[in-house]
């Protein structure tokens, strides 16, 4: 009971105290040195809740803009198609790392993201639909309905974990490719083909070269910027859903679906929920990587597409955004070292010529790397990253 000064009865029960806004601010010169010293949960959860990552993020957004205005058009292409494995690669971490869903069906899903953006805003041809649509509507829609039908299919996937969630989607991969093979006029048909969605973004056509000032915003500049500016989304929303209440729903049914459900978390939604997200950024990455490469085919949405997003969450990092954007990064660009690596090493060739070429070498080293990584660092390249930087934080103190 409280009393007042004038001795009237105010209230029959304590003051209800606000924890999370009542703890005031602490001053910099306590701070200075203790970058993690919080003082409320939200701060604790933030998205950059460091001075150090703040800026390291800004560093590398700035890096990331400026790349395509310094560097030649063939290797801007291969950082926007690092940028679209690394939007596939969020979506399989979702499934794969947050939720412990093993899929082998990815590139199903890459697919039809890619095919519902070419008849939505590709042209009519011989054979083949096409509506012309602006990608304002396009990459939406190539969204939406990839994470229709894998909310559709979810049921039957959310039935059976482990390995036989792994041969469910193998064989929706199957049935995708064979569809994808007689659907002449949404896919060409096998061996042929389809052109891809037009690139005009809100009534401005991408493949012109445009001048602002003195910067040239050349075609692959502007699709690299698309690209990029499509990550930061999706990569903000995943990181902002996996650190609230459903990602930590994700995490239990990874780590024990059973007990997860005696707490209370409802297996069937949120398995659902993350095959359905998955599914949406897979189609939206496979519009874009459609769009990339200027013509798809049925027979490239196969296994070994589906193994090389496996690579991407696997090296750079189970249940973490900055790892798929790493692992993207891994593999995308090491083809490309080691093309560079054949002017040195004379038993490295990009054809049949030496003792072994570079799909060969490359298979043989994301094979030994996924090996690697599963047995010694699960966490991939950004595991091997945390250990080097909390080794810094502690030193010269080893624990």
């Amino acid at each position: 009971m409280t009393i007042d000064t004038s001795g009237r009865r105010l209230t029959g029960g304590s003051e209800r105290l606000d924890f999370e806004h009542s703890r005031g601010t602490v001053d910099r010169t306590v701070r200075r040195g203790r970058p993690t010293l919080y003082t409320s949960y939200s701060a604790d959860q933030a998205l950059l809740n460091t001075p150090t990552k703040r800026w390291w993020t800004g560093v590398l957004l700035v890096i990331a803009l400026a790349a395509p205005f310094l560097i030649a058009a063939d290797l801007t292409y291969l950082l926007t198609l690092a940028v679209v494995y690394a939007v596939a690669g969020i979506g399989l971490n979702l499934l794969t790392g947050y939720a412990g869903q093993v899929s082998l069906g990815h590139a199903f899903f890459l697919g039809l993201g890619a095919y519902t953006a070419a008849v939505f805003g590709g042209e009519t041809g011989r054979s083949t639909w096409g509506l012309g649509w602006d990608l304002a509507i396009v990459l939406p829609l190539a969204a939406v309905i990839p994470g229709v039908i894998g909310l559709v299919v979810a049921p039957l996937a959310t039935r059976v974990r482990g390995l036989y969630l792994a041969v469910l989607t193998l064989g929706l991969l199957v049935l995708g490719e064979q569809l994808f093979k007689v659907m002449v006029p949404v896919t060409g048909g096998q061996g042929v083909g389809r052109g891809v969605a037009q690139r005009t973004l809100f009534g401005a056509d991408l493949t012109a070269t445009y001048a602002i000032g003195p910067l040239i915003i050349r075609p692959e500049t502007s699709l690299y910027l698309l690209c990029l500016a499509l990550l930061v989304v999706t990569a903000l929303t995943a990181r902002n859903l996996v650190r609230g209440r459903q990602g930590r729903a994700f995490a239990a049914v990874r780590d024990r679906d059973i007990a997860a459900e005696v707490m209370g978390v409802n297996l069937l939604r949120t398995k659902t929920l993350a095959f359905a997200l998955s599914s949406a950024y897979a189609g939206l990455a496979g519009a874009l990587f459609s769009i990339l490469v200027g013509r798809i085919v049925p027979e490239q949405w196969n296994l070994l597409l589906s193994i090389d997003f496996l690579a991407v969450i696997v090296i750079g990092g189970i249940a973490t955004i900055s790892g798929s954007i790493i692992g993207a990064a891994f593999v995308v660009l090491l083809p490309r070292v080691l093309e560079e690596l054949t002017h040195v090493i004379p038993w490295i060739s990009v054809s049949s010529g030496g003792l072994i070429n570079v799909f060969q070498l490359q298979t043989i080293i994301f094979g030994i790397l996924i090996i690697v990584f599963i047995t010694l660092e699960p966490r991939g390249l950004y595991g091997l990253w945390a250990r080097v930087r909390n080794y810094f934080k502690a030193w010269p103190f080893s624990y």
